[in-house]
């Protein structure tokens, strides 16, 4: 399984070379270089505030940069280059989808029509406040939904529903999005674990069959290396460890952790 996907990884698609990013008197990413490839999982690892949200914020803008000399790219496209968002932002953001920690779905409106708004940038905004979805594009919500296991919730309100069931919604827009990239910034924070796992394992389906390139956020070191092809660990806003997810090994944990990273952690972790 995982020497097929290495194999369809492909070109670059994201790259971050010199970036840097201060909140304040925090350095939140001190020259950062990182590359992902096509058709990649990637989990950022690292204790908090070592800089692994940041990142997922700045490929899609969501916050800038600092000035100097960094730049971000996507798909070939400058994201930010310099301290200064590229005006080609809004269609590098057509083509990534983001997954939150806290699903980010309106509660009052059902799950079909969250899902729908994925494809908002292609319908117009018109016809999304007004519910007037074209055929292709309630097609696709469906299909979005029956992929991550919740088409026969598509009528039932979005608060009503499970984290784990929203957070599977909220996956179902992004691929109703039509996003090539997904960023998934601690999908699985606040599920149960059996909730967690079924939603690592839809964005592992997603990537194996559709080819989606992924790139998450994890605090839990077993879903990355269970789930994921590739670790990259921050710490103090630099990469400390960036390599092949079953090559993660104790003393990679302790430098990223610290010394009080215990053994009962690893033992959980099944190693």
């Amino acid at each position: 399984m995982r020497a097929r996907r290495a194999k369809a990884a492909g070109a670059k698609i994201i790259r971050y070379r010199g970036v840097i990013k201060r909140y304040d008197d925090f350095q939140a990413l001190a020259g950062v270089d990182l590359d992902v490839h096509a058709g990649e999982v990637v989990c950022l690892i690292g204790p908090s505030g070592s800089g692994k949200s940041t990142l997922l914020r700045l490929i899609c803008g969501l916050a800038p940069m600092d000035a100097g000399e960094g730049a971000i790219e996507a798909f070939g496209l400058s994201v930010q280059d310099r301290g200064r968002r590229s005006p080609e932002i809004r269609r590098i953001r057509a083509r990534i989808g983001v997954v939150f920690q806290q699903f980010n779905l309106v509660g009052r409106l059902t799950l079909f029509t969250n899902v729908a708004l994925g494809a908002l940038g292609r319908i117009g905004f018109w016809r999304g406040l007004f519910g007037v979805w074209p055929k292709e594009t309630a097609t696709a919500a469906m299909a979005a939904l029956a992929r991550v296991g919740m088409a026969d919730y598509a009528g039932q309100r979005a608060g009503t529903l499970s984290g784990g069931q929203q957070q599977r919604g909220a996956i179902a827009r992004a691929r109703a999005q039509q996003a090539e990239v997904i960023l998934a910034d601690e999908p699985v924070a606040s599920l149960d674990p059996v909730a967690a796992r079924r939603v690592m394992e839809v964005l592992r389906e997603l990537n194996q069959r559709d080819g989606l390139t992924i790139v998450a956020t994890l605090h839990q070191v077993e879903y990355a290396q269970r789930f994921c092809d590739r670790v990259v660990a921050l710490k103090a806003g630099r990469i400390v460890y960036d390599g092949p997810a079953e090559s993660l090994g104790r003393d990679h944990m302790i430098d990223i952790y610290g010394p009080e990273f215990e053994d009962v952690y690893w033992e959980g972790a099944g190693q």
